[in-house]
């Protein structure tokens, strides 16, 4: 089944899902990124049909919580979209990267025969190096995308991915790793393992060492990484092929934030810094964004002739109430006086919002919903907002 594409005629999020392949969806922590993701995969999967994944690379465990599932792990699990007032035209799946079966993956597929493939990773290094490698994570995270996006498995796949700013270090990852294998710490650290002969003044460096950090470890240390030498055309190709898909015009990045200080800095930031990377953003998600109606001029005056009659109320309504004419009186000036709070803050929200024009073609708003969401059915409503 194929996603049923449109035009992008209308700048939503509907139609820019239909249009694309892979979304990345970033943010700054907290700002709701990873049930944004998992909405989006929701109604990408009931509206637009085919197969859609969610893959969070985010090393944070809220996917799961967001779908009502026990866990995910790195193998793809579909989740059900049945009874949900609508036959579904598609199907959703999720997954969460698991960094050391994707890193044991990778190597099985790069290692040049089966001998180096064990080798490497029966190694006792590798386990230890793979988890503490700068940017780790990053690389295989990248790696996992661009394995999934090249099977044909799925028609969208909707990325959930790190904090924003640890997302720059996951988007420059297959950049990193293709410098590496040309680096001249790659070289130093097989020296050992590729000449038996050191110069006078590396020996006693050597020996040192040997003391130190025990019998033979840099020349394991170099060892290990001269079986990864070998495996630097694979590792190198996938690098550039996965910088290629992340600027290819079938692929799409949505920033989410809300529109508090910090978070709306950080995702303007990060806007600007995808734009400077060539990388396509496609829209800019507000997220928890309070009504429209808190900044409307009969909203205001309720508020005010609330508070200014609030002594005649009060005796009107005590005895529905149940209770005294002061302590509703009491609680009706607090009302309005929490409105005019609240409308101060619409209002700024509203300049804020404006600040966003112009980043995207996209700039959608979602409420801030009375619930946290815990399952398919709070997905499927925040999706709604989303949709429209």
């Amino acid at each position: 089944m194929a996603v049923r594409r449109r035009r992008a005629d209308d700048a939503t999020l509907e139609s820019l899902l239909a249009a694309k392949e892979m979304v990345l969806i970033c943010g700054t922590g907290g700002v709701g990124k990873t049930t944004t993701a998992a909405a989006l995969g929701a109604m990408a999967a009931m509206h637009l049909g085919g197969r859609v994944l969610v893959l969070t690379v985010d090393p944070a465990r809220r996917l799961a919580t967001a779908m009502g599932l026990d866990s995910l792990g790195n193998n793809e699990v579909q989740v059900s979209l049945e009874g949900h007032g609508r036959t579904p035209r598609g199907e959703l799946w999720a997954a969460m990267l698991d960094t050391k079966a994707s890193w044991d993956d990778l190597i099985a597929r790069h290692a040049p025969d089966a001998k180096v493939r064990d080798t490497v990773l029966a190694n006792p290094l590798y386990r230890n190096i793979t988890a503490r490698f700068v940017h780790s994570h990053d690389y295989i995270a990248m790696e996992r995308l661009h394995e999934l996006h090249s099977s044909g498995r799925y028609d969208l796949v909707i990325v959930d991915t790190p904090p924003s700013r640890n997302a720059l270090d996951f988007l420059e990852a297959p950049n990193r790793m293709a410098e590496f294998f040309g680096s001249r710490l790659l070289r130093w650290l097989t020296v050992p393992a590729r000449s038996k002969l050191f110069n006078v003044a590396s020996k006693p460096f050597y020996q040192v060492a040997d003391r130190i950090l025990g019998s033979r470890f840099l020349q394991d240390v170099a060892e290990f990484f001269l079986l990864f030498q070998t495996m630097e055309k694979g590792f190198v190709q996938r690098a550039r092929e996965v910088e290629r898909l992340l600027t290819d015009p079938r692929t799409t990045f949505c920033v989410v934030t809300t529109l508090e200080t910090a978070p709306l800095v950080e995702s303007k930031f990060f806007a600007r810094a995808l734009t400077e990377r060539n990388f396509p953003l496609g829209a800019v998600i507000a997220n928890r964004v309070l009504p429209t109606s808190l900044r409307s001029p009969a909203a205001a005056k309720a508020a005010g002739q609330l508070r200014q009659r609030s002594a005649a109320l009060s005796e009107l309504l005590a005895p529905v109430a149940g209770v005294s004419p002061e302590q509703v009186k009491g609680v009706l000036v607090e009302v309005a006086d929490r409105f005019d709070d609240l409308s101060v803050v619409a209002k700024r929200e509203a300049e804020r919002l404006d600040e966003l024009q112009g980043l995207a073609s996209v700039l959608a708003t979602v409420p801030a919903l009375e619930n946290d969401i815990h399952d398919l059915a709070g997905l499927l409503v925040l999706g709604a907002h989303l949709w429209r």
